[in-house]
């Protein structure tokens, strides 16, 4: 046995113009036109061919079968012109006039005094060559038999025509077709592969172009052709598809940075806590500083927390599994647990959404109400109200306060991630701008709704619409 060599590349090299994976997509069109192309032609033509061919036998045929019906006129009681007529409209049209057992009333005069050269048997259209024929008619002939009773006695009536240059056309026809269909199939590759090119040139470009994007700088663009094609929708949606990257990696960018921030801030806070103590570790007020350790480590215990529901909400896994939830028992929870000694809440809940139920995550809507509650407690200055109210197919509740409001042009940019408004609405809280952030994200996953208003009280009002369980999405 004989073992077979193959080249073998080491991992990652391939030799130039080294392509595993086949042809190009302008070779494949090319060779799958050309030949499509190549094909459909030659079936036409020989379609037509066809066609033009039957077309010249029927005429053929009429033509002798016309020839019959002239040489039957042509018999006066019963007596034949000797030799007969010749074709008004083929000259090189030959006849003979046979009787029932076979014998030669009358021919034309190349056919004078030979026996049949044909006999047309009996029930048949379709008369049969005889041996007379042999060196006189010649093999390719049209023939035709018709069937007469002239003076009283039948007869048979043969007329034929040679066809030879039919079978020479057939003969030069194959030899041209035989000779065209490599012509025809380098001219429609060739035009096939112009046209393939010009149309994949905006595409060549589009690949230029994508191959110089990086993760790095997702601010270029693709090339787009301006047209209304495939083409010009390909670039178009990866231009959208770049500007959505583009956005998606500034706010992870954002995000990485500011996370990194906050998370610098309390440990850095506690590290610089406990260098002091033991910089003077006989001076120093340990309990005083285990405290100030407590509070920074659960500041950062809070962050922790909040980044990883944000990361729940990244992957698309709040709201499992999911229960039947009472708004009302989750509204209740949420503000009784919500710490304002110097702040009236008043909750309000309309008795028509008493048997009312959310389809969720209780603890994931309970962090909700409580994230927008703790946001209104922590700018009001004397009250907060929270109102819920049924509207059909959804429960509406609302969150007011009297503090200094959100302006408009923050209506939305307050649910980005760690967005902090001015002095005005922070008060040097420490928060980390994530608790709308997270309480829009478990709206969304409850098929819900949260937008920001101006509260009839001066402050800032927020508005959280979640489908009941027994609908779809609201309103």
């Amino acid at each position: 046995m004989t073992a077979r060599w193959s080249p073998r590349f080491p991992r990652g090299f391939r030799p130039r113009g080294f392509r595993p994976r086949g042809y190009t997509l302008r070779t494949r069109v090319t060779v799958v036109a050309g030949l499509g192309i190549t094909a459909a032609v030659v079936l036409g033509l020989l379609l037509m061919y066809l066609l033009q061919m039957g077309a010249v036998r029927r005429t053929i045929d009429g033509q002798l079968r016309t020839y019959a019906t002239q040489i039957a006129q042509s018999a006066h009681n019963g007596t034949w012109p000797a030799p007969l007529p010749r074709s008004s409209l083929d000259p090189n049209a030959q006849a003979q006039v046979i009787t029932a057992d076979g014998r030669v009333l009358a021919a034309t005069r190349t056919l004078a005094g030979l026996p049949a050269v044909y006999r047309l048997p009996a029930n048949s259209a379709t008369p049969v060559r005889q041996k007379a024929a042999d060196g006189v008619i010649p093999d390719e002939v049209g023939v035709i038999g018709l069937r007469a009773t002239v003076g009283g006695r039948p007869v048979t009536i043969i007329t034929s025509t040679p066809t030879g240059l039919l079978g020479q056309v057939n003969a030069e026809f194959a030899r041209h077709l035989l000779i065209g269909i490599p012509v025809i199939l380098v001219l429609a590759a060739a035009a096939v592969w112009l046209v393939v090119g010009r149309a994949l040139r905006p595409v060549e470009r589009i690949r230029h172009a994508v191959t110089d994007i990086t993760s790095a700088d997702l601010s270029q663009r693709v090339p787009e052709p301006g047209t209304a094609d495939e083409i010009g929708h390909l670039a178009h949606t990866m231009n959208d598809m770049l500007a959505r990257l583009e956005d998606a990696a500034r706010r992870q960018r954002r995000f990485v940075a500011d996370a990194s921030h906050e998370l610098r801030s309390p440990l850095a806070a506690i590290r610089t806590t406990l260098e002091i103590g033991l910089a003077y570790p006989d001076r120093a007020l340990w309990p005083v500083i285990a405290d100030r350790a407590v509070q920074q480590s659960a500041r950062l215990e809070d962050l922790i927390q909040q980044l990883l529901v944000l990361a729940k909400a990244d992957e698309r896994k709040l709201t499992a599994p999911r229960h039947q939830v009472d708004i009302g028992t989750v509204l209740n929870t949420a503000s009784s647990s919500t710490v304002a000694p110097h702040l009236d809440i008043d909750l309000d809940i309309d008795l028509d959404i008493a048997p009312g139920t959310a389809s969720g995550n209780a603890g994931d809507l309970e962090r909700l109400f409580r994230n927008v509650i703790e946001n209104a407690v922590r700018y009001a200055r004397s009250r907060v109200r929270i109102t819920a109210t049924s509207t059909g197919d959804a429960v509406r509740v609302e969150v007011d306060d009297d503090g200094p409001g959100i302006p408009a042009a923050d209506h939305d940019r307050v649910f980005d991630r760690f967005v902090r408004l001015d002095s005005s609405r922070e008060r040097g809280s420490g928060t980390t701008g994530l608790g709308l952030a997270i309480a829009r994200e478990i709206a969304l996953a409850h098929r819900g709704h949260i937008a920001i208003a101006d509260s009839p009280s001066g402050g800032a009002r927020v508005i959280i619409i979640l489908p009941l369980a027994t609908t779809g999405a609201p309103p």
